[in-house]
């Protein structure tokens, strides 16, 4: 039996070799971002283009697949290839060790585009970039300061709400005047912080939870 025949039998051999034919761009490989890319290769998708300018840290390691202690001060992009070519060395995977904002100028078009992105102003121009070449794509809000997993919703920009950072997005996707487009996001309030300061608390559970909803929506696109 082959490393996919599990999923063959659930989805049909016609939507395996749809994912194995497709392209997917992951932009960011954090604690959102590494769920995505590990499930998007455990579905067969064929090839990945993964962008990130961090390197892995300690404090990554409660939440982040692509962190260990072997792999601490490694590119995460590095890593995440690493690790998907021992999941299947099939998989067509180019990394771009970069910081992703309006200066960003790469040649490529996925067929769809997983927005895993920290800031403000770089999911703002990763959507331009997406409009402007028409690729799909979704993006995550705030996974953070979030415990309550049951929250978790999958549904369209304009029809957030209660996130902070969704109402940020929504703000300038209407000053822009940019098409809508979906989300997956948290109706939870925010929990305080334990201890204060600038860094936000995060749970595996949750961020998990977020990653694995963008790569379930980009997988049932696909597979159609």
């Amino acid at each position: 039996m082959d490393r996919l025949h599990r999923i063959s039998l659930l989805m049909g051999k016609e939507a395996i070799d749809k994912l194995q034919k497709s392209t997917v761009m992951v932009v960011g490989c954090g604690a959102v971002g590494s769920f995505a890319v590990e499930s998007l290769a455990r579905c067969g998708v064929g090839h990945l283009i993964l962008i990130d300018f961090d390197n892995v840290e300690e404090s990554n390691i409660n939440r982040q697949l692509f962190a260990s202690d072997s792999t601490i001060g490694k590119p995460k992009v590095d890593v995440a290839k690493q690790r998907i070519h021992d999941i299947n060395p099939d998989i067509i995977v180019d990394v771009y060790n970069m910081f992703f904002d309006e200066n960003t100028n790469i040649d490529l078009r996925p067929d769809f585009v997983i927005d895993a992105i920290d800031t403000v102003q770089s999911k703002i121009a990763l959507y331009k970039w997406c409009f402007a070449k028409g690729v799909p794509f979704v993006s995550s809000m705030g996974a953070a300061r979030k415990m309550d997993i049951t929250k978790i919703k999958v549904d369209k920009i304009s029809k957030t709400t209660v996130c902070p950072l969704a109402a940020k997005i929504r703000h300038m996707v209407r000053y822009l005047k940019m098409k809508d487009f979906p989300v997956v996001y948290s109706t939870e309030n925010a929990a305080p912080q334990k201890n204060g300061g600038r860094e936000f608390g995060s749970i595996i559970t949750v961020t998990g939870t977020f990653g694995l909803l963008l790569s379930d929506f980009v997988i049932k696109k696909l597979s159609k």
